[in-house]
């Protein structure tokens, strides 16, 4: 079987995640990275764009999961994005997601916090 790998390196998108209630009514930037381990079926020699998972419908799903319904956690967010994206492109054999926080409510000075989940459906 073939396989190839897609990438979509963060994206980007403003939502309302996290534990506290500022967080909720604030709202902050989220930065998602997935890679996407797909089955090459016909995509690697027909050159159809049907016979692939089109990239920017991925960045579509991606986009509708974290701006929608707010997530306590991001890992809880992170599993989501990966169900989602293999919901939508069955010939998905894994999806690892990372979801980035950069502006975190703890005591410290950091970059962000970045959850990676990896799922298999």
């Amino acid at each position: 079987m073939k396989l190839y790998t897609i990438y979509l390196k963060n994206c980007s998108f403003f939502a309302r995640h996290g534990v506290l209630s500022e967080e909720e009514r604030l709202g902050q930037r989220f930065f998602v990275d997935a890679e996407l381990e797909v089955e090459g079926g016909k995509a690697l020699d027909s050159d159809a764009i049907e016979d692939t998972v089109h990239y920017g419908i991925a960045f579509e799903v991606i986009e509708e999961v974290v701006t929608g319904q707010r997530r306590y956690l991001i890992e809880a967010l992170a599993q989501d994005v990966a169900a989602a994206l293999c919901q939508r492109f069955p010939q998905i054999r894994r999806a690892v997601i990372a979801v980035r926080k950069p502006s975190v409510p703890i005591p410290g000075i950091l970059d962000y916090v970045e959850v990676r989940v990896d799922y298999r459906p």
